[in-house]
């Protein structure tokens, strides 16, 4: 009789701790991040999370597949690192099934002084500086067009490369380079257009760049930062809490103050 009785105890321990286990797991949300910006920005939403009820947890993961793979096994509750065409990519090659909350940020690419340090004060011929790589390449020429320096064929958006350009009053050069070389070549060129993590890298404040992408820009809403989840999870109560802290005034000034536009809040 003692022996049923302790197993019994035993099976009812082991239920609690089961129950337990279950609320607590319920109200976790989980989510993986890359260091900066992703992971500090979260950081922020961890009281006002707590508020609604939930406790945030981030694990921070310098690496560009294993927080979506975590995210399609289950490891983690959602993921917050990437924009938009790379997920994408990593959806048709992987065969992942992730799909967007809601867009959080962009980081964007900005017009850096070289020899010259206005866009008005470019010369005749001039060279400036575009990263190499088809993407970037395209919003860099975007950019440029934006700022009048440059017309690009109509309709080629974010697939434009140089030979798109129609018009070029200036006869700038177009010098194509490894992006992550572009703030070491300022000292050679007129201007550089520098992707935003490359910038900060070499020492260079957006707030200082001569033009930068706007938020209403193609390039913007196409290459947002975006808070991702597996099919299926979209509507989970926690991630639609975190959701919601992320667009919250007090993360976008958080954002604003920290980053002095480095980071743009797209909300």
């Amino acid at each position: 009789m003692k022996r049923i009785l302790a197993l019994a105890l035993a099976a009812l321990l082991l239920c609690a701790t089961f129950v337990a286990c279950g609320e607590k797991d319920a109200k976790t949300v989980t989510v993986a991040a890359t260091s900066a910006p992703h992971a500090e920005i979260l950081e922020q939403c961890k009281d006002a999370m707590a508020e609604k009820g939930y406790t945030l947890v981030i694990k921070v993961m310098d690496d560009y597949i294993i927080p979506n793979t975590a995210t399609e096994d289950g490891e983690v509750d959602a993921n917050y690192f990437q924009h938009i065409p790379y997920l994408e990519e990593f959806n048709a090659s992987r065969g992942t099934h992730l799909v967007i909350v809601d867009k959080i940020h962009y980081e964007p690419y900005a017009i850096y002084a070289g020899t010259a340090k206005s866009l008005d004060a470019i010369p005749d011929g001039a060279k400036v500086a575009v990263p190499n790589d088809p993407t970037n390449e395209a919003r860099a020429l975007q950019l440029l067009q934006a700022e009048g320096l440059i017309t690009l064929k109509e309709g080629v958006g974010l697939n434009a490369t140089k030979l798109d350009i129609v018009e070029n009053p200036k006869n700038l050069e177009i010098a194509e380079m490894e992006a992550a070389l572009l703030t070491g070549v300022l000292d050679d060129v007129a201007v550089a257009v520098i992707n935003g993590n490359y910038a900060i890298a070499g020492g260079l404040k957006v707030a200082d760049a001569l033009g930068v992408e706007a938020s209403d820009s193609e390039a913007a809403q196409t290459f947002a930062n975006v808070l991702v989840v597996k099919e299926g999870n979209e509507q989970n109560e926690g991630i639609l809490a975190l959701a919601e802290v992320l667009k919250s005034d007090a993360i976008k000034t958080f954002i604003e103050t920290k980053y002095e536009g480095a980071v743009i809040p797209l909300f």
